[in-house]
């Protein structure tokens, strides 16, 4: 025995993940329900799919709620739905966002609207729920906020050039948010690379395996891992702000 004194982990008791109804999103909230969070599973379409998240999700007090980060009146009356249901806010997990293939070289093919679409989604989309939820947070207890990137903005390799400058807006805007929220308010950027999701249309899962193959850890990245490093961020990354976690099994090396 050392004597060393453990402190107890703080669990988070209300927690938002926007894009909660598939993929990544899906796994964090099934992560945070478990550890008794109540989780308001935010989407913008496919209200279905985000009820039956909700319905398999351990414990109580979930809420589906629709989402279009897109739209700065969405995300108002979604805080002022999660302000009435809650009145606080611990968590706010950015996961929502999409991508339009392009081709790196195909310049003349990565049109203004698919590069301000983007953009809107993956980076604008993300700063427009930290600024309507920061109220919330600052309610909150050992508030956090988790952005999900893409080793796509370190590598320079992704499904378009929009995508990856998006991302790495993100990873910047995560280290100036450190900065402005401190100290109430962690913020974290959780960067992964070809996690085995239907993200990115056209792109299979054996196509994701022989990447991953050549990979230094050799390892198809899945939801949960991305999920665990998000709860790593939240519940014991207590002493840390602004840093950029990858997900990547070494892609970055």
């Amino acid at each position: 025995m050392t004597g060393i004194e453990i402190p107890a982990l703080s669990i988070p008791t209300v927690a938002l993940v926007t894009g909660g109804n598939s993929g990544i999103g899906k796994a964090i909230a099934a992560r945070l329900a478990a550890m008794g969070s109540a989780v308001v599973v935010g989407y913008n379409s496919r209200a279905v799919q985000a009820d039956e998240v909700v319905a398999g999700l351990q414990g109580s007090g979930h809420l589906a709620l629709r989402i279009a980060i897109d739209d700065p009146g969405s995300i108002a009356e979604a805080a002022a739905a999660v302000d009435r249901q809650y009145g606080r806010l611990d968590v706010l997990v950015n996961c929502g966002g999409a991508t339009t293939p392009v081709p790196a070289n195909d310049l003349a093919g990565l049109t203004d609207d698919i590069f301000d679409r983007t953009v809107s989604l993956n980076l604008r989309g993300p700063f427009a729920m930290v600024r309507a939820f920061r109220p919330l947070l600052d309610r909150g207890s050992g508030a956090a906020i988790v952005n999900i990137s893409s080793i796509a903005a370190r590598t320079g390799l992704g499904s378009s050039l929009a995508y990856l400058a998006a991302k790495a807006g993100v990873d910047a805007l995560t280290i100036a948010l450190a900065k402005v929220l401190a100290p109430r308010i962690r913020v974290f950027s959780v960067s992964p690379a070809g996690v085995d999701t239907d993200f990115v249309a056209g792109r299979t899962r054996d196509q994701l395996q022989k990447v991953a193959e050549k990979l230094p850890l050799a390892h198809l990245t899945t939801p949960d891992d991305v999920a665990r490093a998000a709860i790593a961020c939240i519940v014991n990354l207590t002493s840390s702000t602004g840093i950029v976690v990858p997900v990547d099994e070494g892609r970055h090396l």
